[in-house]
């Protein structure tokens, strides 16, 4: 018995000569590999196509492999995503430019560091048997809208109209029983459920009069000033992502959304992808200098003269201190 004992715990001796040394030596490795930084995206709705580079980012390890732990915060009506990031209840956020630059001039301590999409996918959804082809045929209709947006007084202003306006529901119930209801709509995403109705629509794309926003990639200036590293990472993997997204097999990003929101389907997503790369909402144009998470500062401010011009926006402030490219791979900035 003594023998067997002794041969047993040669045995495991052995054994552990081998394993335990490379169970160790994996702890060691593991331990001498840095932290991932957790980092948190908020972002404008709920888990939707148009977030898709940043589902491909996360499904295929883009944030991992620049050393992040990303989580993605799903938005929605009233999701205050201004607040939320300059509180600090999130690293990143989705806004509108022309939102950001009211809310920093009103002292919100915000700042653009790129965009999702070069254009604005905000249209006027309209049956296709309507009369109003295009913006100018608008004066005196009913539109249904997101009350405060200001491209609705730049449409005003330009084409020398009134609008009577009414409350955005962010349902199609209405439009769908009224033959003559113009409303409000992402044209990534409402034609789509029009024509699954069986009802035939057309858009008037906003950003064609002339308005034409960037979605941006937000946070908070001492982000920028605190944690750079963070920000260059976040913005690298976000832009490969997307690209990924956009030129390669979107599945990755698909199967997290559709886990994430079971009210959307996989007909939508693929819609939507189609309709962002005809319509190159988030590539732009090359010619123009536009790019996947690119910003013209020379834009924004643009964008803000036409906001003094509306009196949305009481004072300018340097486009310096709202925006910055700094932080762009070198082809983005």
């Amino acid at each position: 018995m003594r023998w067997l004992r002794n041969v047993a715990l040669a045995v495991l001796a052995v054994g552990c000569a081998g394993g335990c040394a490379r169970r160790e030596a994996g702890e060691r490795a593991a331990s001498a590999q840095p932290a991932l930084v957790k980092v948190s995206l908020q972002t404008d709705w709920f888990p939707q196509a148009e977030h898709g580079g940043f589902y491909q980012a996360l499904a295929k390890g883009y944030f991992r492999e620049a050393g992040m732990e990303v989580a993605i915060l799903p938005g929605g009506p009233g999701a205050g995503i201004k607040p939320k990031i300059a509180r600090g209840d999130a690293d990143f956020g989705l806004n509108r430019s022309d939102d950001v630059i009211v809310a920093a001039s009103q002292g919100l301590p915000l700042v653009m560091v790129g965009a999702v999409f070069q254009h604005d996918p905000q249209a006027l959804l309209v049956h296709a048997a309507d009369p109003v082809k295009s913006f100018k045929d608008l004066g005196g209709r009913t539109v249904v809208a997101s009350i405060g947006m200001t491209w609705i007084p730049f449409l005003q202003k330009k084409y020398r109209l009134t609008l009577n306006l009414k409350p955005n529901s962010y349902g199609l119930a209405g439009f769908l029983a009224d033959p003559e209801a113009i409303q409000q709509c992402l044209v990534t995403n409402e034609p789509f459920y029009a024509q699954e109705h069986g009802t035939k629509v057309r858009t008037l794309l906003i950003a064609d009069s002339g308005y034409d926003c960037y979605h941006a990639i937000i946070c908070r200036r001492e982000l920028v000033q605190v944690r750079p590293d963070i920000v260059r990472a976040f913005l690298a993997a976000s832009i490969r992502g997307w690209r990924d997204y956009l030129e390669s097999d979107p599945a990755p990003a698909h199967r997290l959304i559709l886990e994430r929101n079971r009210q959307t389907s996989a007909a939508l997503l693929d819609y939507s992808r189609g309709e962002m790369i005809i319509r190159r909402l988030v590539t732009g144009d090359p010619a123009r200098d536009e790019a996947i998470g690119a910003i013209s500062l020379a834009r924004l401010a643009e964008q803000q003269a036409t906001l003094l011009d509306l009196k949305v926006l009481e004072t300018a402030v340097p486009i310096s201190a709202v925006a910055t490219k700094a932080f762009l791979p070198g082809t983005q900035r």
